[in-house]
């Protein structure tokens, strides 16, 4: 099941959060932990892997044969990173390839992992001598970032090729973060305080969300803390009129009203999908949203001429800044989507900035790292738009750049994450 979901997002270039979702309900429930464990790290040591398949194979697979190659990548994956004792690997992998309908391949299988096992250290080494490879960060991505973050570059590479830690998110309308607190400490699920974000919670281990007390009830949420700072830079007070213009799933969209109820959201998305989860997670937390599915950069489709308070730009973007979270991005972005999404962006910006009313603010975030998403974009809004101004923020959520804010992965525990205010005169 692995070889085929990683054979979908690296061949397919499907979405690994949608084939895991498609695949893991097929499975017995102690098979899922496993099969989402082996398709997370195949994917996100995928360039690593990938070139130690091509030195232990004796010729490429043929296109057809891709799922093989991937059920060796996993196979590979075992042996280096888990602690499934050899001989097992070798066994289970080798039966994979013949409930695949490849029997054929499992001497192939079975000779490829061994002499990985014979000549693990020098292949490690060679590794050493090729930049993706090494990193497991395809070459653009690599030239971006070293570009963007010189001093950097090799802190955000190490922390994307780390499993993402999970966090909390309480909902103040409910429960107190103290009193959830010891729920977890009741439940046996070792957690902390996430600092800088007063609704915040670190857990020590993963689990699955229904292990988590109230979570059906609506008393806690996932979501990742530098998410969370959002809500702070809103400065929401009762009665304003409130648009969250690229709302779904929804995180940011709840957030708001746990914060403050007596305020009037509308929250937006072009995909109508999509809104399907901000109205699950509502219902699921007991908050009333008003949605709309819509292009939020052609207002003159459905905007009805009053002015908004606040408008949330989540914008959408090349997500670099949670790589760690979505290994995947790494196997599906390509460098020319940096200036589509760039577009996007500006379009967005320049099409919503009338709908803020005299003295209302505009709050621009995005996941990317991508200084042509980030400050770039925002400075270039500045230059364009002298109505505007970018408003410093005290307790910063990031590090200041020249202009907005920008958090790296590897900063503390969160997501890499850009913000700016910005205020129209």
């Amino acid at each position: 099941m692995a070889a085929r979901i990683i054979t979908a997002v690296s061949r397919d270039k499907h979405s690994l959060t949608a084939e895991l979702g498609r695949s893991l309900p097929l499975l017995e429930d102690k098979q899922r932990s496993l099969c989402q464990q082996l398709s997370y790290g195949v994917i996100r040591h995928y360039s690593t892997l990938d070139y130690l398949s091509q030195q232990l194979l004796s010729k490429p697979l043929k296109a057809k044969d891709q799922d093989l190659k991937n059920l060796l990548l996993c196979g590979l994956f075992e042996l280096m990173h888990m602690r499934t004792p050899p001989h097992a690997v070798l066994s289970e992998t080798v039966n994979a390839s013949k409930k695949l309908g490849k029997q054929w391949a499992s001497g192939m299988i079975n000779a490829c992992l061994r002499a990985y096992q014979r000549r693990a250290d020098s292949l490690n080494q060679d590794l050493a001598c090729d930049n993706e490879a090494s990193s497991a960060h395809p070459a653009w991505l690599l030239e971006r970032l070293s570009h963007d973050w010189p001093s950097r570059c090799s802190d955000i590479i190490e922390a994307n090729n780390q499993a993402a830690p999970m966090m909390l998110r309480v909902n103040r309308q409910k429960c107190s973060r103290d009193d959830y607190l010891n729920k977890l400490v009741q439940a046996d699920i070792p957690a902390q305080a996430l600092n800088s974000c007063p609704d915040g919670i670190l857990l020590d281990q993963a689990v699955d969300v229904y292990q988590l007390p109230g979570f059906e009830a609506g008393e806690v949420s996932v979501q990742d803390g530098a998410a969370q700072h959002v809500v702070r830079l809103m400065q929401l007070e009762p009665g304003l009129r409130i648009l969250d213009a690229c709302a779904a799933p929804g995180g940011k969209t709840c957030h708001m009203l746990e914060h403050q109820a007596d305020i009037q959201l509308l929250a937006m998305d072009l995909d109508a999908s999509r809104l399907k989860q901000i109205s699950e997670n509502a219902s699921r937390l007991n908050l009333e949203i008003s949605l709309l599915c819509a292009d939020a950069s052609q207002p003159e489709s459905w905007w009805d001429g009053q002015l908004f308070d606040r408008i949330l730009l989540d914008a959408p973007c090349s997500g670099t800044g949670v790589i760690r979270r979505h290994p995947d991005i790494k196997l599906l972005r390509r460098p020319e989507d940096i200036a589509q999404l760039a577009l996007r962006q500006q379009q967005l910006l320049d099409a919503l900035w009338p709908l803020v009313r005299a003295g209302g603010m505009m709050i621009y975030t995005t996941c990317s790292v991508m200084k042509q998403e980030n400050e770039q974009q925002i400075e270039a809004f500045l230059q364009r738009h002298h109505d505007a101004t970018e408003l410093q923020i005290a307790d910063a959520p990031a590090h200041r750049t020249h202009v907005g804010y920008q958090r790296l992965p590897g900063d503390d525990v969160m997501d890499g994450f850009y913000y700016a205010c910005l205020q129209r005169s």
